[in-house]
């Protein structure tokens, strides 16, 4: 079974023509079959069944609030507001329990749609010049009026990975916990990209530092939206020739090697399991699938 990382497989079609055409937009703001995300800050209001809840735009109108133009799904123009001084980094047990019951599709329409929120909430002035901002783009952009420079979206690509050591039924990953993680919690060491460095080198470098092992051959498994704030999770695979550790205690607690069939028992929630895995949404859980399966 193939195993899709979370936040992954929106059915939103974005519309990037539509957004160069104000026109356009407008028609499908008066649109009565468009929607609105419902939202409690950040926090996804969901309807019964599980599912993301949506309400008729024609019937609660913009609020005096900015909205950005998700897309379009089944046909149907997709709206959210652009709440401000609200923050993507307040997490809650809540939230994440509310994502763990999301389909997977539905889970990144609302990543696409938080990210998008947080980033006006966060760049209101232009860091050029100083001055305020304005909304353009249908909401995926930010003009300066005083100075004329235009502003996007960003996102901030961090590399996750597992060291293989060995071969076959002898190989063995190494995984790793900081102290913010639940009792017993492990998960792939990982870490944001540095400017003039590839996805490779990052790797590298990340593994080193943290945990003191040299690694070659890296591979690429899998990608991954992450809205907290707005990050792309990069999975790896980087073999070593040396399994000795060399622990960075500011980054990590605890660090060792792990089997398949340790990392098996853990994704399969045996209570004898030797740690305790990611949350199925986080694309550790999906690199480590992966890697249990090759």
């Amino acid at each position: 079974m193939t195993i899709v990382p979370g936040f992954t497989g929106s059915l939103l079609d974005r519309l990037d023509a539509a957004r160069h055409d104000p026109l356009l937009v407008a028609a499908m703001r008066r649109d009565p079959q468009a929607l609105l995300l419902c939202l409690d800050g950040l926090h996804p209001l969901l309807r019964e069944g599980g599912t993301l809840g949506w309400t008729a735009l024609a019937e609660v109108g913009d609020g005096g609030v900015e909205l950005a133009l998700l897309g379009r799904i089944e046909g149907i123009p997709r709206f959210v507001a652009l709440t401000p001084g609200v923050s993507a980094l307040q997490r809650s047990r809540e939230l994440f329990e509310v994502i763990m019951a999301l389909p997977p599709a539905e889970a990144g329409t609302y990543a696409a749609a938080r990210s998008l929120v947080d980033w006006h909430a966060r760049h209101g002035f232009c860091p050029k010049c100083g001055s305020a901002t304005d909304v353009f783009r249908a909401g995926w952009g930010r003009l300066c009026p005083h100075c004329g420079a235009e502003h996007f979206p960003r996102v901030d690509p961090v590399v996750i990975m597992l060291a293989q050591h060995g071969e076959g039924d002898a190989a063995r990953v190494l995984i790793g916990r900081q102290p913010g993680l639940p009792p017993g919690r492990y998960s792939a060491l990982a870490g944001f990209l540095e400017p003039g460095e590839s996805i490779e080198e990052a790797v590298a470098r990340e593994l080193h530092e943290e945990a003191g092992v040299t690694i070659h051959s890296v591979r690429y498994i899998a990608s991954q939206p992450w809205p907290f704030p707005s990050q792309l999770m990069i999975a790896c695979i980087g073999l070593t020739d040396d399994d000795a550790l060399t622990i960075d205690r500011h980054e990590l607690e605890d660090a060792k090697w792990v089997t398949r069939g340790e990392v098996a028992a853990a994704l399969a929630g045996d209570p004898a399991a030797s740690f305790l895995p990611p949350p199925s949404y986080a694309i550790a859980y999906t690199l480590f699938a992966r890697w249990v399966g090759d």
